[in-house]
C-alpha cells in the first residue's frame, strides 16, 4: 500500500491518494482517506463514518469494475477545496459511463473531514 498523505496536505493532495485507490478499486484504502467520524455527502445521501461510507464505495465497486478520474481544476483554502474532476466508470459488459461533478472537502490532518460530491447520476445504468 502507498503511503497516505501527510498531516498537513492539501485537499488536492488527499484527493489524488484517494482517487488513486478508488480507481485501484481498494476500498480499504479509500477509507483511510477519511476520519473514522468523517461525513460523506454523494447527491444529497448522508453518509456518517466508515460502516456507512464503505457501503458506497463497495456498490460502485461490484457495479463498476473499472474508474478513470482526473482533476480538471481545483482551488482551496485552508482545509476546504473544491475539485472539479471528469471520470469513466466501466460496467462488467465493458460499456464505458462518463461523469463530471465537483466535490467540496474539508481536510483534517491529512483525512477528509467532510466531503459533497456533486455529479450528474443520469448516465449510469
Amino acid at each position: 500500500m502507498s503511503a497516505l498523505p501527510g498531516p498537513f496536505a492539501t485537499p488536492r493532495d488527499v484527493a489524488q491518494s484517494y482517487w488513486a485507490a478508488e480507481i485501484a478499486r481498494d476500498v480499504d484504502r479509500v477509507l483511510a482517506h477519511y476520519h473514522p467520524d468523517a461525513v460523506f455527502v454523494p447527491n444529497g445521501q448522508r453518509l456518517t463514518g466508515h460502516d456507512e461510507i464503505r457501503t458506497f464505495y463497495e456498490d460502485s465497486c461490484q457495479r463498476f469494475p473499472a474508474l478513470e478520474v482526473e482533476i480538471v481544476r481545483d482551488f482551496h483554502a485552508d482545509r476546504t477545496g473544491i475539485l472539479e474532476w471528469s471520470a469513466a466508470l466501466t460496467d462488467h459488459r465493458g460499456a464505458r459511463h462518463a461523469l463530471v461533478g465537483v466535490n467540496l472537502a474539508v481536510v483534517e490532518r491529512g483525512r477528509f473531514r467532510i466531503v459533497r460530491a456533486y455529479f450528474d447520476t443520469s448516465p449510469l445504468p
